[in-house]
């Protein structure tokens, strides 16, 4: 663990996204995986700000009410639960997953020589106290032109289909058109390092 003047604590990652679980092992936790499975389509906000933190607040709701709190109350040991979202902001207008290929091909055709942003939060919950708290991280990319045959890859390859504004920097086939990230790429892979420790130090 980075931070040995922490108290021992265990935690929770409420995602199943494997870019997050990177992240947070990379970060040298060990951690336990649940799911939130909400329907994030009813949940509506219309600044991104809001939103991805409403959305990570009612995951770590969601996965609340399948846990026996008391158990965690009375243990020795904090347990924290962490739970993120991320949308893709792109000519000011907010992007979830694509719905379809064709919707993942139109996002992809827009970054092509321009730019987006995520906008990505994190949500952490002390089980033990009760202690709630959730902030937003943005970065903008700037891409290079996207070559039709690579874009064709991508949806081909249908790990786009799964992402924010099937925006996949990190993806071999895309990073050479990558020109220039301002802010961290742990924020545009979903779980913003910083922040995370920031809320979690908070947290215990």
């Amino acid at each position: 663990m980075e931070d040995n003047s922490s108290p021992p604590f265990k935690i929770i990652m409420g995602s199943s996204s494997f870019a997050r679980r990177k992240i947070l092992a990379e970060m040298g936790y060990e951690f336990t995986i649940m799911t939130a499975g909400i329907d994030e389509k009813a949940i509506r906000k219309e600044k991104p700000e809001e939103l991805v933190v409403a959305l990570a607040e009612a995951k770590a709701e969601a996965i609340l009410q399948r846990l026996p709190l008391g158990d965690y109350v009375s243990e020795a040991e904090p347990t924290l639960l962490i739970t993120a979202d991320q949308v893709v902001v792109y000519e000011g207008i907010i992007r979830e997953k694509p719905s379809d290929e064709e919707e993942a091909r139109q996002f992809i055709k827009g970054y092509s020589g321009g730019c987006a942003a995520t906008v990505g939060s994190v949500f952490v919950t002390n089980l033990k106290t009760g202690f709630r708290k959730g902030e937003w991280d943005r970065a903008e990319i700037y891409f290079h032109e996207i070559p039709e045959e690579v874009i064709k890859k991508l949806i081909e390859e249908r790990t786009v289909l799964n992402v924010a504004g099937a925006l996949v920097i990190e993806h071999p086939l895309i990073r050479p058109y990558v020109k220039e990230v301002v802010g961290t790429i742990d924020s545009v892979m979903g779980l913003p390092k910083a922040l995370t420790q920031k809320l979690i130090k908070e947290a215990l």
